[in-house]
């Protein structure tokens, strides 16, 4: 089966139902941050640190890399970049545009899939915010490798995504307050299926999800000619049961090393 396309049409319907992380910022964020007092997420909770970032980010190419919904690729324009963002997702990148028209900002999206950017020319952007979304994607590696591609060197790759520990648990379980480890890493949500619920839980039309390793997430960047320059971590708040025991979620800031 087509996963990519099987995620965007997921990823519509989640807007068409209004789900966490489709709902795009307000006038208010936007108004913030023309006036220089603007922040952005790449995890959860936590807001990027601000030295992750230049002082200005007046005409800065950035591409919001699989990171439609509204959220970053507005906030950033309204502080001033030259914003391009990209997802999978009709439906997520048509909340940018909503934000855009709405609050009169300037970007520009692009519907396509964070493991191919041949949309765009070699050493163009300058930065990439690329928030927790590679676990729509089977193979990590060509996420980082398209990302150097695409980067300017000495360009800065800000990134977000899942401790692989949070998938070695039972979901349902863990939803429940009980921990019950059960699924190896890698692996993908069709993997924790019996044969028979595999094309059910396909009709639902309920994302696919891939589990990565640690060393495809880190390893993959510096393969890919990055350095890692900053690490910071991040949970759900304290809405589940793991949030007491360790950190779901990282972001790294990276950046490209001469070719």
């Amino acid at each position: 089966m087509d996963t990519t396309q099987h995620n965007s049409n997921a990823w519509d319907k989640k807007v068409e139902e209004g789900a966490a992380y489709t709902k795009p910022v307000s006038s208010e964020v936007i108004e913030k941050s023309k006036a220089g007092d603007w922040e952005i997420t790449v995890t959860t909770e936590k807001s990027v640190p601000r030295n992750w970032f230049p002082k200005s980010l007046n005409g800065l190419k950035i591409l919001c890399l699989a990171s439609g919904g509204g959220q970053q690729a507005p906030v950033l324009a309204a502080a001033g970049a030259d914003v391009t963002v990209t997802d999978i997702s009709i439906k997520q990148l048509e909340q940018d545009e909503e934000v855009a028209k709405r609050d009169q900002l300037t970007l520009k999206t692009v519907q396509g899939d964070m493991s191919d950017l041949s949309d765009f020319d070699d050493e163009y952007f300058d930065l990439i915010v690329h928030p927790v979304s590679n676990l729509f994607v089977k193979d990590v590696c060509p996420v980082w490798r398209e990302a150097s591609r695409v980067l300017k060197n000495n360009g800065i790759l800000i990134s977000g995504f899942t401790n692989p520990l949070l998938w070695i648990f039972d979901d349902s379980q863990e939803r429940k307050g009980i921990l019950d480890v059960k699924h190896p890493i890698p692996s993908s949500t069709l993997d924790y299926l019996l044969e028979e619920e595999v094309q059910e839980f396909i009709n639902s039309d309920q994302t696919i999800e891939y589990a990565h390793t640690l060393e495809d997430q880190l390893q993959g960047q510096l393969d890919a000619g990055f350095v890692i320059s900053g690490f910071y971590e991040d949970d759900f708040g304290g809405s589940r049961v793991l949030d007491k025991y360790i950190k779901t979620f990282m972001a790294t800031r990276a950046i490209k090393l001469d070719q």
